[in-house]
């Protein structure tokens, strides 16, 4: 029978690549993790490490072993949580992850309303975007995911996953209140630009919401920070298009919801389905109630 110590070896060694610097996450010498990998290839009759002049090398062997074990590991982490916490009195314990403009908007509520009715729970946040959570909560490292998807850069969500539908947010165009630039997208092919980093879900949507316009646009900022966004805006250099949870009323941007087909974003939550966690629901629940209400971009999602 596999043994959960080597398979949590081969989770820290896969990770850094490396015995020595596994070994000291670990608290171990880089002989005794050596030996334990020997173990489990022995044990598995897997080649699990490439071994090279200046280092190691995992096998794909070694990648798939540490996806298959990762909710074997992420029970028995549970299960021993639960244990200690049982014999403290405390209820349990949370891990959460997040977005930053969730963590803005949504997350705090959220959070104040589990503190409340768990006072003893241990409640953890960690910020990431989408792709780093989702990676995070198929390891076994988190919860629950508040993640979003863009109607024109839909996402491939890994199996073994439920989804909950917390809100769609509406995409809004931002303008410098006076600079005379038209409320219509497809009136802007020459306005200069602000969105997010290249290769990020915001600003593929971005280009494909401007093709589908008939036009390519000439972007001269770009920030993942909505704050920095708007400041951009605010100061004439440039329009920019933003999901709802972004926007903030200013006196200074002028601010019109975009019509077109899929201009749009949606976030929910997300747990491993197998995930038994006693304050899965109630964070579930608090998240669905932390939504703003009677804002005009945000659309709460039907009570489950």
């Amino acid at each position: 029978m596999l043994k959960p110590l080597h398979l949590l070896t081969l989770k820290a060694v896969v990770r850094s690549e490396s015995f020595a610097l596994a070994a000291r996450d670990l608290g171990y010498t880089a002989s005794a993790i050596s030996q334990q990998i020997s173990a489990l290839e022995k044990e598995t009759g897997l080649s699990l490490f490439e071994r090279e002049a200046h280092g190691i090398r995992p096998t794909a062997a070694a990648h798939r072993l540490v996806d298959l074990s990762a909710p074997v590991l992420a029970a028995m982490d549970e299960l021993d949580h639960q244990v200690h916490e049982l014999a403290a009195g405390a209820t349990g314990r949370l891990r959460l992850g997040s977005f930053p403009t969730a963590d803005v908007r949504l997350v705090p509520s959220a959070l104040s309303a589990l503190v409340e009715t768990h006072p003893r729970a241990q409640i953890q946040l960690e910020e990431g975007e989408p792709e780093e959570l989702i990676t995070a909560l198929g390891h076994g490292d988190l919860d629950v995911a508040v993640v979003y998807e863009y109607g024109l850069s839909p996402r491939q969500w890994p199996a073994g996953l439920t989804r909950h539908h917390l809100l769609r947010e509406d995409l809004v165009l931002l303008r410098a209140r006076g600079s005379g630039l038209s409320a219509q997208l497809p009136q802007l092919s020459r306005a200069r630009w602000i969105t997010s980093r290249e290769g990020t879900a915001g600003a593929r949507s971005f280009v494909r919401l401007c093709a589908a316009a008939g036009f390519e646009a000439a972007v001269a900022f770009r920030s993942n920070n909505y704050a920095v966004v708007r400041e951009l805006v605010s100061a004439g250099l440039g329009a920019a298009v933003v999901p709802a949870l972004g926007h903030v009323p200013d006196e200074g941007i002028e601010a019109t919801r975009l019509t077109q087909r899929s201009a749009h974003r949606t976030v929910m939550a997300l747990h491993r389905s197998e995930n038994s966690n006693p304050l899965l629901t109630t964070t579930l629940d608090a998240l669905r109630r932390a939504v703003p209400a009677g804002e005009p971009y945000l659309h709460p999602a039907p009570a489950e």
